[in-house]
């Protein structure tokens, strides 16, 4: 047991670093081949804080642990507002600008609900999985349009995100290290969570939920609650909900489009309905002023431990 939890911190420790890399390496090649700024932050918004998640759904996939995948991605989501939004909002009030959010906001609830009824048959197909990818593509593609009329400050926000060195053998250096890093990072994940789930009494797809999904968060929170500090709180939420969204669409999808994936009914009768209760508990907090406050960040984290407490009694009954 305590091998596995060694190899498991190991990963989580190479996934951090990896996933800080190939966000710098990524940012400045981008920068050096000529894309704005804005355009380029608002991309890695989106995705940059997901690549270690995938990359342990994509190893976990390649070893034929599709449940381990399917409970971390959809762990993930609630970890991201719950643990991730609950916990920055705590640390400082977040002040949200960003107007694009809202409907980005109603499109996570939506593609929720698609998946949730897309694995009532227990089953996600190839063809299913090829349609959330388009459908993430899709709403990039209106954020990117939508976002071009955010204000300065904003677009300055987010512009600084990308701010990087260009040079191209840096750059090119980072991500052969990120790709390394996520790789074994990932295998050193996946192979010590499936190690401890007998010592846990866990089984993959709970392992995914839990351990799996709250220690790749790790990092996340962290850093959500240094930017909540230094106001930036439209960075904060945009992650959390660009980060979810990629989970639900892109993670999922791909995972589905390689290889179909069997959805457990206990999961479509309580984990998707949470993922998507933890998503709507965000509708009146993002109305009116825009702000999330420490009461707010409260009532997320509490709800969250609830989920976790939760699970972890279906585990033992």
């Amino acid at each position: 047991m305590w091998a596995s939890l060694g190899w498991f911190a190991l990963g989580l420790l190479l996934l951090a670093l990896g996933g800080d890399s190939i966000v710098k390496g990524a940012s400045g090649l981008a920068r050096r081949l000529g894309a704005s700024p804005f355009i380029a932050g608002l991309v890695l918004v989106a995705i940059g804080t997901s690549l270690p998640e995938l990359a342990v759904n994509l190893h976990a996939v390649w070893r034929g642990d599709a449940s381990l995948a399917l409970g971390n991605a959809v762990g993930s989501n609630i970890v991201n507002i719950g643990l991730t939004l609950g916990a920055a909002a705590l640390a400082a009030p977040l002040l949200v600008r960003w107007r694009a959010l809202s409907p980005l906001l109603g499109c996570l609830l939506a593609g929720t609900v698609v998946v949730a009824l897309l694995g009532l048959d227990g089953m996600l197909s190839r063809v299913e999985g090829i349609g959330l990818m388009l459908a993430f593509a899709a709403v990039l593609a209106f954020a990117l349009t939508h976002s071009r009329n955010e204000s300065p400050e904003l677009k300055a926000e987010i512009e600084a995100y990308t701010a990087t060195r260009t040079d191209w053998g840096l750059n090119l250096v980072r991500l052969l290290i990120a790709a390394a890093l996520l790789y074994y990072g990932a295998r050193f994940v996946v192979d010590g969570a499936l190690g401890l789930g007998p010592a846990l009494g866990m089984s993959p797809l709970l392992l995914g939920l839990l351990p799996v999904a709250i220690g790749t968060a790790l990092p996340e929170v962290a850093a959500a609650i240094a930017a909540a500090r230094r106001g930036q709180g439209d960075m904060v939420v945009g992650h959390v909900i660009g980060a979810s969204l990629f989970n639900l669409l892109v993670v999922v999808g791909g995972m589905a489009a390689i290889r179909p994936v069997s959805v457990p009914e206990s999961f479509v009768r309580l984990e998707w309905p949470a993922a998507f209760v933890f998503a709507l508990m965000l509708v009146p907090m993002l109305r009116g002023d825009l702000r999330l406050g420490r009461r707010e960040g409260g009532v997320l984290l509490a709800a969250f431990v609830g989920w976790a407490l939760l699970e972890w009694w279906v585990i033992r009954h």
